[in-house]
């Protein structure tokens, strides 16, 4: 018999509860290629944003994935049918929170507060819980998948798997970095911003969703460290410490920088085997230290080409007379919504301007 999930208690002093949730493939298969993995983070996003949760950092590896989650305490009002609209509409889609909007407002007509009930449920019970949020995102992709590759049967080996992380700067830095390093573990990559399916290479790719992931871990790990130096500063008042300092937005460069020397710190190899080779992958002592010691720091250069591999990858670069001549002919590709095809690839010199099928949506450092 199967033990119950342990998860955060009601009364747990923290507002967030972060979870590392990891599944694997049935007989762990290698089937996972590019598509799939961008799917799958298709996927996660669209669930994220239903579910209410905050994915901190992931890999989708080739037969296995790890999620880090971060999940909010449930309100104490819900949303409101105005609410819960809008974010059916920013997650399913228009059609979804169309055919919400419709049943609700019939329920509304016959003034039925159970129906009204009951049609909010469906969607209200899929929030702010990581069981529901992973159980969801699981199931869709594998129905993708078997319809993709004209399969049947079960696609995950076993339910997911799950860890209560302690909602402390430190602690959710260290899985973060655990999850992070998997392709470097599994010698894949010589550096962790290389693998695009994964929190960190996500973010050196400029995807905002992610960076802002990172930003939660920086978050908390610098909100410790004020406390921690207020509380050794005897001039302070008791009622002066207990006040959470209020600490302004770092940018997205920073948030990368400071996560990139966390990497490097935590992803040195270790032991040796008898060839002499390191029994755990890594990175060499010296190549950690001029990392730490640089604070994480890369050039302009290196964010260049992070994002333009990121957002380029099987799409088109050229000029923009040549990016709309593909995007007319292949545009049955594409929702219907896109309407152009040439997207300008920022922060590259005025006269070296080049257009991409994708969107560059931000400069390539900010």
């Amino acid at each position: 018999m199967r033990q119950r999930r342990l998860k955060a208690p009601a009364n747990s002093y923290s507002e967030t509860a972060f979870y590392h949730c990891i599944s694997r493939v049935v007989n762990r298969d290698f089937v996972l290629g590019d598509e799939e993995r961008e799917e799958f983070v298709r996927l996660m996003r669209v669930y994220e944003r239903l579910c209410g949760v905050r994915v901190v950092t992931y890999c989708v590896m080739s037969n296995h994935f790890h999620v880090l989650v971060g999940v909010p305490k449930k309100p104490e009002v819900m949303p409101s049918n105005h609410e819960l609209i809008a974010t059916v509409r920013a997650s399913l889609g228009d059609l979804a929170a169309t055919n919400l909007e419709y049943d609700l407002e019939q329920a509304a007509k016959i003034k039925s507060a159970q129906w009204e009930e009951e049609i909010r449920e469906r969607y209200l019970r899929r929030m702010w819980d990581v069981s529901s949020f992973m159980k969801t995102l699981k199931q869709r992709f594998a129905q993708w998948f078997n319809k993709r590759h004209k399969r049947k049967g079960t696609f995950w080996e076993d339910r997911f798997r799950s860890v209560l992380v302690q909602s402390a700067g430190e602690t959710v830095a260290a899985m973060a970095a655990y999850i992070d390093l998997n392709p470097i573990r599994a010698n894949m990559m010589e550096d962790p911003q290389e693998y695009r399916w994964s929190g960190y290479g996500a973010a050196m790719g400029g995807d905002a969703q992610a960076v802002e992931g990172l930003r939660e871990i920086d978050k908390i790990r610098h909100i410790e460290m004020t406390h921690a130096m207020a509380a050794q500063k005897p001039t302070q008042t008791t009622s002066e410490k207990a006040i959470s300092p209020v600490l302004p937005p770092r940018t997205p460069k920073a948030v990368l920088e400071g996560y990139r020397a966390l990497l490097y710190g935590r992803g040195e190899e270790r032991g040796v085997g008898e060839d002499g080779s390191a029994l755990k992958k890594g990175f060499t002592r010296e190549e950690s230290q001029q990392v730490v010691a640089q604070g994480g720091r890369l050039p302009r250069s290196v964010y260049l080409r992070c994002r333009v591999r990121y957002f380029t990858d099987g799409a088109v670069i050229g000029s923009k007379d040549f990016v709309n001549e593909v995007f007319t002919k292949l545009k049955d590709r594409f929702g219907e919504k896109r309407k152009t095809g040439a997207r300008l690839m920022k922060g590259l010199e005025r006269d070296k301007r080049l257009y991409a099928m994708r969107d560059l949506k931000r400069d390539t450092v900010s």
